[in-house]
């Protein structure tokens, strides 16, 4: 089903007239590293501060997935029950629960040129539903509340009319914020693809990569910031990023940063904002808690849900029942010597466990890496790229994973360790059966 609805409140009650604030741009051209003819980059008087710190180049955002450096203390890992027959579908088929006829095609949204030859030599064509429905409203200047999964096309519906903003205003700043560096780096990747030729610099500010080079970046002038709330609000702390000159700011999977405790730094972001910002809000579910935030820094918003289809419907699911880890060794064992499984993705919920896991499993010969929090950025990249090439046959990882991370054909999905609610099993078995295609999961549980 897809809807779209006006409403919503703020106690903002902020007008769209321009920002009384300057926003000059700096004529010198950037130094290095430009191929594109020597042209000036946005200046660092514009929200970026060139003050030299004396605090080193590490983040105090805690660990390196740029989590904030206290978790809510009310939030609980306690594990959610869920009935072992929700990991079992044998009759997994590709079926679209509603038909959904496009009104518009990206030629007809009036954005510029190069954007649109981007698209179009993309591929991009046809919006999808969210991509048709929110575009629109965005160009327009309103605030949106998205509802929708991973594999909507929701990265699109947000970039496409910013990128627009951006050229027609080189004053005009955006930020997205993404509850992981993967997915930081996936909107970015988009962006580029997006911009090409259009004289626009991004930069991915995440937890796991060097916060000078950022920092560098910054003070050089960017257009639009992505990044993990973790290290965004160490950069504001540091003074190289200042809120007063975003005019748009997208919460990416709001509900996974409030999973993972970031409420307090998207609060603190969002506040230093100017009343005038443009807020987009983009999840996978409306829980209490994105609806506060939705109430406290939208005005307005149109709300555009889509219901597509049913990911665990295009997923063979079956269980697996095992009791010792030795048992649970061999049974994985003799599940990746079938030769239909050449890309898997392991979850476990411990990173020392994937680490030992993907260790065992190179030791019994499989081509396996591990996918943790806790690796440098270069190594996440690698364990990602590696599979997508076909380099290794298995990557394990945390729920860091279960979002965002968009690998073609992966055929199975294994897993090992339960997740901690239902909502996560989903998002894990989500990274199969996509693009119209066919997947397989298992769940191992134990024996009766």
């Amino acid at each position: 089903m897809y809807t779209i609805t006006t409403g919503g409140s703020s106690t903002d009650s902020r007008s769209r007239s321009p920002s009384p604030r300057s926003k000059g741009y700096s004529s010198r051209s950037r130094s290095s590293s430009s191929n594109e003819g020597g042209y000036s980059r946005p200046s660092s008087r514009s929200g970026y501060s060139s003050r030299s710190t004396s605090r080193g180049g590490y983040s105090r955002g805690g660990n390196r997935e740029g989590a904030p450096r206290s978790f809510n203390a009310k939030r609980s890992f306690k594990k959610d029950y869920i009935d072992e027959k929700l990991f079992i579908n044998k009759e997994a088929g590709i079926t679209e629960t509603d038909h959904y006829t496009a009104k518009h095609a990206f030629t007809d949204f009036g954005i510029n040129e190069t954007l649109s030859a981007n698209l179009t030599a993309k591929g991009l064509v046809t919006p999808s539903p969210i991509q048709d429905q929110s575009i629109p409203v965005v160009l327009k200047g309103g605030d949106v509340i998205g509802i929708a999964s991973t594999g909507t096309g929701k990265t699109a519906a947000f970039l496409i009319p910013l990128i627009n903003k951006l050229v027609a205003d080189k004053d005009h700043k955006m930020m997205v914020l993404t509850p992981t560096r993967e997915l930081a780096m996936q909107v970015e990747a988009e962006f580029v693809a997006f911009t090409r030729g259009m004289k626009l610099f991004s930069v991915s500010c995440v937890g796991g990569s060097p916060i000078m080079r950022q920092i560098k970046e910054l003070e050089l002038g960017v257009n639009a910031v992505i990044g993990t709330p973790g290290r965004v609000k160490d950069l504001i702390e540091r003074g190289k990023i200042n809120m007063s000159y975003f005019d748009s700011i997208v919460l990416d999977e709001a509900d996974r940063m409030l999973d993972m405790g970031f409420i307090d730094d998207m609060r603190s972001i969002l506040g230093a904002m100017p009343k005038t910002k443009q807020g987009l809000f983009f999840s996978a579910t409306f829980s209490p808690e994105i609806k506060r935030l939705c109430t406290d820094f939208l005005k307005d918003p149109i709300t555009v849900s889509v219901k597509s289809r049913d990911t665990a419907a295009s997923v063979m699911q079956d269980v697996v029942r095992v009791n010792t880890d030795a048992e649970k060794v061999e049974a994985l064992h003799e599940i990746l010597i079938k030769p239909e499984y050449s890309k898997v993705l392991i979850f476990r919920e411990m990173k020392r466990h994937v680490d030992g896991l993907a260790s065992e499993l190179t030791k019994r010969g499989f081509k396996a890496l591990a996918l943790h929090g806790d690796m440098h950025n270069r190594e996440r990249e690698r364990a990602v790229k590696a599979l997508e090439a076909g380099k290794v046959q298995v990557v394990i990882a945390t729920d860091v994973a279960a979002r965002g991370l968009d690998i073609s054909d992966i055929n199975l999905v294994i897993n090992y360790d339960i997740p901690n609610n239902y909502e996560t099993y989903i998002h894990r078995i989500g990274r199969t059966g996509r693009a119209k295609k066919l997947g397989s999961a298992l769940t191992f549980v134990p024996k009766r």
